[in-house]
């Protein structure tokens, strides 16, 4: 492979994100490369600030003409003008300068330290607070038993076991517990449940809550199925896991590589450009090269080296481009009716479909939809998500497996909540609108979609 074909081949299978860090390191590193700058805006903006600064006529100065009005009360508004004044005075001086904050959001740990130095502990409970603090998962769970926190701490088994009872009193409700349970409880007794048939539930019966199998329960308990569901739905508004209010992670905001928009009965494909730097190479390094001035042979070769390598990059990102261009052509070819109707027409079509369309490798083609993400009228979608596998219909023809997930999306959505379809009945549904296909696919269809199973879903 020659180093043009492998720069091209490497920038093919980037993310955009990915290219613009990838040809801001080659802009530091290869003098030869250099960014395209638009001077013209510029130069037009500073043509505009000088011809307004020269001419800008002279302000007159406004004349006032003071009459005084002799109905006017002179004490009290000298009074109110003074007042004003005093306060304004006052304001001024305590003006604060936004600039020297920054937004920060408090990590769950930071909220937990404020508190424990809030309850003055001694240097040894600090010790013992921090150790315990520092050893919370994200969910607020401590993630290590006791008995390493006795060992690590050098402290006694009490004091660390006083520490810890202390900060289960803090906010988040449940924050340091070893488990889901125990984080329960917790919160039961915090909102003064405890004692009732809601810590009833969760101390014993915690494995039929989550099948909510609530006629096991009321059989056990000997109560009304009626009271089951009340503290059953008490349960339901207890946080199981404390610390997420508080979590650092920042979403991960996506930037598509290529639009495709509606527009009057056909499409309009644009790629997206911002951000990527425009590049070309220098002219002073060519016409010094070509003049052969008075350098080494070495620094002459390097120089070569430097242009022949930036001229490959800018081919290659073209190059890049276009492919991409033509993959989305292609791709709108064979998926229109989806882009015009949705994903329940998406097509059932393989990476060879589109290379043989485009005349391309099929390597190719994969490397195009990899990480890389198409706005169309109906959604942002990665580029891999329009090719699926087939499924055979009935009557001969074929769907998208995509199509079929989405299907069995919208049946369990319009389900009953009271009778949820089982992966069965979903199965029987999904033979009678033309699709036969396995239980057991219904079911690895719904978990890959995150679907809980008719038992989980039911509703009371």
């Amino acid at each position: 492979m020659t180093p043009q074909l492998q720069m091209s081949i490497k920038l093919l299978q980037l993310s955009r994100l990915e290219l613009v860090e990838a040809i801001r390191q080659e802009l530091e590193e290869n003098p030869a490369l250099e960014e395209v700058q638009d001077f013209t805006d510029e130069e037009l903006r500073t043509e505009q600030s000088k011809a307004a600064s020269d001419d800008t006529p002279a302000i007159k100065e406004v004349e006032i003409e003071e009459k005084i009005n002799d109905a006017i009360d002179w004490n009290n508004y000298i009074d109110e003008y003074n007042s004003t004044g005093k306060i304004f005075e006052t304001e001024k001086k305590n003006i604060l300068n936004f600039e020297s904050f920054v937004a920060c959001k408090e990590s769950l740990n930071d909220h937990l330290l404020w508190q424990l130095l809030m309850t003055s502990p001694t240097e040894e409970e600090e010790k013992i607070g921090s150790l315990i603090i520092g050893n919370l998962n994200k969910d607020g769970y401590l993630d290590i038993p006791v008995e390493e926190l006795i060992k690590t701490s050098g402290s006694s088994s009490d004091k660390v076991n006083q520490v810890l009872s202390l900060i289960k009193t803090f906010e988040p409700i449940g924050v340091g517990t070893s488990d889901l349970k125990e984080c329960l409880l917790i919160q039961a007794k915090h909102f003064k449940l405890d004692n009732t048939i809601v810590t009833d539930i969760i101390k014993n019966h915690i494995h039929h809550l989550e099948n909510k199998n609530y006629k096991a329960i009321a059989s056990t308990l000997k109560v009304n199925i009626q009271e089951i569901i009340s503290a059953v739905n008490i349960i339901k508004g207890f946080e199981p896991k404390p610390g997420r209010t508080f979590s650092i992670e920042e979403p991960q905001y996506i930037n598509p590589d290529i639009f495709v928009y509606k527009f009057e009965d056909g499409f309009l494909i644009l790629l997206n450009n911002d951000d990527v730097p425009k590049l070309h190479v220098s002219s002073y390094y060519k016409q010094f090269v070509n003049r052969g001035g008075k350098v080494s042979d070495q620094a002459k070769e390097y120089l070569r080296d430097k242009i022949r390598s930036a001229s490959w990059l800018i081919k290659s990102i073209q190059q890049r481009q276009k492919t991409i261009y033509k993959v989305m052509e292609s791709i709108l070819k064979f998926q229109r009716e989806f882009f015009e109707t949705g994903i329940a027409h998406l097509k059932p079509i393989v990476l060879r479909d589109v290379a043989e369309d485009i005349d391309m490798h099929e390597s190719t083609i994969s490397r195009v939809t990899t990480n890389k993400y198409a706005y169309t009228p109906q959604g942002l979608f990665e580029l891999k998500y329009f090719f699926n596998s087939s499924i055979n219909r009935i009557n001969g023809d074929a769907t998208s497996s995509a199509s079929v997930q989405e299907k069995i999306r919208h049946i369990i959505l319009n389900e009953d909540a009271r009778k949820p379809y089982s992966d069965e009945k979903i199965t029987i549904l999904l033979k009678e609108s033309n699709i036969k296909i396995a239980r057991r696919t219904v079911t690895k269809y719904r978990e890959m979609m995150q679907l809980l199973s008719s038992s989980k879903r039911k509703q009371f």
